[in-house]
């Protein structure tokens, strides 16, 4: 291995409004080397990286690469170096197809039917399979992701920079991906990685640099470290252990009978007729592989999509299947999405502002909006959930995606909701904060509240269900208890293998 760092990162600063996000950030990574950044939300990752990769400007320090002194003005310049950057929350036009967002970032002597050649190789090479011809707006959000990583690949990168890469991937895909990571820096690729799962950086990264409140608190090897000593080390202490009760479900809050849907566009998934109940005071789960029906169930569920009959979907027994958010909202169903800017926020609003999406507490008979109201709520929830913001009038975009989760969860969970459906509670989210969560999942059932949880992560599913079912090609499997579902059988499941399977739990 070379002693010349690849990067060397010195007395990097960067302050905005409301937060020092890096404080004299020094940083060293060597060629063919998988290093790990870990810290707790808002604690300044992805800032830095955003330096790096040319999107963000630092406001002191220097940046050399392979020795020499650089600026990074822009990604452009950033690639040209040779760095590429798959980001956390991502860059993609819902209107253009696949081939045609990666083409955006390419060299344009490159024809269109050339990079969509190439994303089928890369595809195929690394098994992360796409349709180069889909429009983005039609793909989940573990697609998407796939999108990006491919994009990044077919830079050729020789620092490749990934920000929390396998929060919406299965643990065959994280397998693979890990495969295809140890190829590059075997080739002489470094990677720069960024990830909340604690197993993984053991794992995977032979290198790892600690931040805390924007400053490195420390370094260490990660394979020779424990998840609750590098828990230590991110967040001051190991995160509470949830405490977990036997569940007693009452009566029905959501049936779904029947429910058939075709997909609303080529590359959708057409929805099987499946049967779903949720009691009041329980959790059930809903695993599978993204791409699978989640999101046209998901869509149905929540009212965006009204076109199932009415009495294939009963909320407290009345038919909502042909009703829209407003009116279940009314009655008491509350919708966390998994994606966070865009569907669960607004961007360019604030915090206080983004709770008018699902709250109409602060709004008056007559019309106008209570803003001393809605600054009380936004405040009561940014404390509750300690999120780290510039209080309630920062913007959405302004928070870390680990933080803006947290805010979002809380506006949800804070309604009051009779019936909860959260999907991808915890993308993204520090080892502290995803505890936090869950247990603020697990006492809203305990409060009474029905509760659906739609996620990849497998161990969430297995820590937070009291029953369990699986999505696959637009079928639900029969429920299963936790207390009689494996792993082993919840993958097998996950390819549609439960056809001879009896059901746990009626």
């Amino acid at each position: 291995m070379s002693a010349t760092p690849l990067l060397s990162l010195k007395g990097i600063r960067k302050q905005y409004p409301a937060v020092l996000a890096n404080d004299n950030i020094a940083l060293e990574v060597m060629p063919g080397q998988i290093h790990a950044i870990l810290g707790e939300n808002g604690a300044g990752k992805s800032t830095l990286m955003k330096i790096i990769y040319g999107a963000v400007q630092p406001d002191a320090g220097e940046i050399r690469f392979e020795g020499k002194p650089v600026q990074i003005r822009n990604p452009q310049q950033a690639r040209q170096l040779g760095i590429s950057m798959v980001f956390q929350h991502f860059s993609l036009f819902d209107t253009l197809s696949v081939a045609q967002n990666v083409w955006l970032g390419l060299d344009k002597s490159l024809s269109l039917a050339e990079v969509t050649q190439r994303i089928r190789d890369k595809a195929a090479i690394y098994g992360l399979d796409i349709e180069p011809e889909r429009p983005v707006h039609t793909l989940s959000v573990g697609e998407m992701q796939r999108v990006e990583i491919i994009r990044a690949l077919l830079c050729e990168p020789r620092l490749l920079i990934l920000d929390e890469p396998t929060s919406v991937l299965t643990p065959q895909a994280v397998d693979k991906l890990f495969t295809v990571l140890r190829q590059l820096v075997a080739e002489g690729c470094s990677i720069l990685y960024i990830s909340h799962k604690l197993h993984e950086i053991r794992a995977l990264c032979t290198h790892c640099t600690v931040l805390r409140a924007g400053r490195v608190s420390g370094e260490c090897i990660p394979s020779q470290e424990t998840n609750a000593s590098l828990s230590q080390m991110m967040i001051g202490s190991e995160p509470p252990a949830l405490v977990l009760k036997d569940s007693q479900p009452g009566e029905v809050v959501l049936s779904v009978q029947q429910l058939s849907l075709p997909r609303l566009d080529p590359f959708g998934m057409n929805l099987s007729p499946l049967d779903l109940q949720v009691r009041q005071g329980e959790i059930v789960g809903i695993a599978g592989v993204s791409g699978n029906g989640q999101r046209e169930l998901l869509y149905a569920l929540s009212g965006e999509d009204t076109r199932a009959p009415a009495h294939s979907i009963r909320l407290l027994g009345q038919a909502v299947g042909d009703q829209g958010p407003d009116k279940r909202r009314a009655m008491g169903l509350h919708f966390v999405p998994d994606e966070r800017l865009g569907r669960g926020a607004v961007p360019s609003l604030s915090l206080a502002h983004n709770l008018l999406l699902t709250r109409s507490d602060a709004i008056r008979p007559s019309g106008w909006i209570d803003m001393t109201a809605l600054k009380t709520q936004a405040e009561a929830i940014i404390a509750r959930y300690q999120v780290k913001a510039g209080g309630p009038h920062a913007t959405a975009q302004s928070l870390s995606g680990g933080n803006l989760q947290k805010f979002i969860v809380g506006r949800e969970i804070d309604a009051a909701p009779r019936l909860l459906i959260v999907s991808q509670p915890t993308w993204g989210v520090d080892v502290g904060a995803s505890a936090q969560i869950r247990a603020a999942l697990l006492a809203l059932r305990d409060a009474g509240c029905a509760v659906l949880v739609v996620s990849e992560e497998l161990d969430e599913l297995f820590e937070l269900s009291d029953r369990m079912h699986v999505m696959a090609q637009g079928r639900l499997s029969p429920s299963i208890s936790r207390a009689h579902a494996s792993v082993a059988q919840i993958g097998s499941w996950m390819s549609g293998l439960w056809d001879h399977a009896e059901e746990t739990v009626q």
